[in-house]
């Protein structure tokens, strides 16, 4: 019976570890320090033009003739407005908890692939020819640490992350093939574990999670509705005790056409994200840095079919307690022409590879050189971005 019951609730196990973090793996590490850093990857290049809107900006309007027609605009401080699917952020935003950095790259230039632009972000490198070419910048920052416990890290889900992949040992699960369970096994572990609350709840879990798993196969968007707030959930409970970093990633940020329909339901997912790890983290959250970063930007004209293409300078914004916000931070370059890089996007005025590595100086007391070749090679992280309480 034992062993049964072993069996068992090592399958429950798997099918909840699995699918938890529903359509994005989540990766965790314990550290020696009190405070929390999450590193939320938006896939598909966030406009940080759209999300944090320069009005301010006198050739903004000109170059986004639709998307720059809001009806109720929230203002920030008489240049900057922000979306308005981001305004759930507000009551965080004037607690000085939330806020963000304009034009900010990575050193990926002019390619514009995503695939490309998503490994040379989480690598932290200028490119990808070297030889720690797969390693990710938060492991390499893992492997600096004296009495680190990085056998407590691990990645959840069927994608590997890369920004904690290298020498620094991650355990990571995937399921080789989705699970599928007939009505009447479901009704047995129902059965089986109706008496047994831990696997009762850890039974009911996975399966709800399976139901959107193959929603998500089927497109059925209804049903998906709240994943990203069940991983938000499953990164907290975490962070709660043991863990200090987590990293996951949130989709549906390419927005060539109708941006207007697109981008609010992408940054409304990241409002919510961000206010379900607020509430889950309690009085954890006032030690917590939360950073949110995209492959690149996008063009800083509007296209034909009412959306923007693949840029260069973009946004990172970022919450927590232990961050200092209640500002729009970064060397804002106007978006003249003279001043677009190549004519057609935002120029990046600072490196976000500086803001993330003065993020951990702050949050962890790590050595600025540690960072500059260890962590992000060949990085000079300039002067400090004071974002850090």
């Amino acid at each position: 019976m034992d062993r049964r019951r072993f069996l068992a609730s090592g399958l429950m196990l798997g099918c909840s570890a699995a699918a938890s973090p529903l359509l994005t793996p989540v990766a965790l590490a314990s550290a020696p320090w009190e405070n929390r850093l999450v590193v939320i990857i938006l896939r598909g290049a966030m406009d940080g033009i759209d999300a944090v809107q320069p009005v301010g900006d006198r050739d903004y309007a000109g170059l986004r003739p639709t998307l720059s027609m809001v009806e109720e605009r929230t203002e920030l401080d008489g240049f900057w407005d922000i979306h308005p699917a981001l305004v759930p952020l507000m009551p965080l935003y004037q607690a000085g908890q939330m806020g963000a950095v304009h034009a900010v790259s990575t050193p990926y230039r002019d390619k514009r692939s995503h695939f490309d632009g998503q490994d040379i972000l989480e690598a932290g490198t200028v490119d990808l020819s070297g030889a720690a070419e797969r390693d990710g910048w938060l492991n390499r920052m893992l492997a600096t640490v004296p009495g680190i416990m990085a056998e407590t890290a691990y990645a959840i889900g069927t994608e590997r992350l890369l920004i904690l992949n290298g020498q620094t040992p991650v355990s990571r699960w995937s399921p080789d093939a989705r699970l599928s369970l007939s009505p009447q096994t479901r009704l047995l572990l129902e059965v089986i574990y109706a008496n047994d609350p831990l696997f009762h709840a850890a039974s009911e879990g996975a399966l709800r999670i399976m139901d959107e798993l193959e929603a998500e196969e089927h497109g059925d968007e209804a049903r998906l509705q709240g994943a990203h707030q069940q991983l938000a959930q499953f990164a907290a409970s975490r962070l709660r005790h043991d863990s200090r970093i987590a990293s996951f990633s949130l989709g549906g940020w390419d927005t060539h056409a109708q941006q207007h329909q697109a981008l609010p339901r992408a940054l409304t997912r990241l409002s919510e994200t961000i206010l379900t790890l607020q509430a889950e983290l309690g009085p954890v959250w006032d030690k917590t840095a939360v950073i949110c970063i995209t492959e690149f930007g996008r063009t800083a004209r509007e296209n034909g079919t009412r959306g923007t293409d693949h840029g260069t300078g973009g946004a990172m914004i970022y919450a927590g307690g232990a961050l200092r916000g209640r500002q729009i931070a970064g060397d804002w370059p106007g978006l003249a022409e003279a001043d677009l890089y190549a004519g057609r996007d935002l120029m990046p005025t600072r490196d976000v590879r500086a803001h993330a590595a003065w993020v951990m100086r702050g949050l962890f007391g790590l050595d600025q050189s540690v960072l500059e070749n260890a962590v992000f090679p060949g990085l000079d992280m300039g002067a400090d971005t004071r974002l850090v309480l």
